[in-house]
């Protein structure tokens, strides 16, 4: 098990007010998985669609990512594939490139579901991710 695993965290700037919490839940986690992460850093992606881009050009320069979004469903499809591309793109570049991505991207119907799991999903990304890099 490599120890000084650095992280990066990618989040979106849409929904700062769901996605606040959610940053600070996932920077605990990291800071209490110290035996193997080294340090962390955060960058911001304007929406969900472009956080695979940002991972992906930082893919040499990190150990393991989380991807932290949210999409609300409107009245178009667009919450399809947004949702789609993101969650494909994001799995695509860790098998790709066998690196970890925490899945912290949120789908959901509307403001009120997505309040709700915020304050769980941002932990449970970070978790996925310490436990798979545990696991190396």
């Amino acid at each position: 098990m490599k120890k000084n695993n650095k992280i990066l965290i990618v989040s979106s700037n849409y929904y700062q007010d769901i996605l606040h919490p959610m940053e600070e839940d996932t920077k605990i986690v990291l800071d209490n998985a110290k035996e193997i992460i080294s340090n962390y850093q955060v960058l911001e992606a304007p929406g969900v669609f472009e956080i695979p881009v940002i991972i992906s050009r930082n893919i040499e320069k990190y150990d393991g990512f989380v991807a932290l979004g949210c999409v609300i469903k409107g009245e178009t499809p667009h919450f399809d594939f947004i949702s789609t591309a993101a969650t494909d793109g994001i799995m695509k570049i860790s098998i790709e490139n066998k690196k970890p991505i925490g899945n912290g991207i949120l789908t959901c119907l509307n403001k009120e579901q997505a309040e709700i799991r915020s304050k769980v999903k941002g932990k449970e990304a970070a978790n996925a991710l310490v436990s798979v890099l545990s696991q190396s």
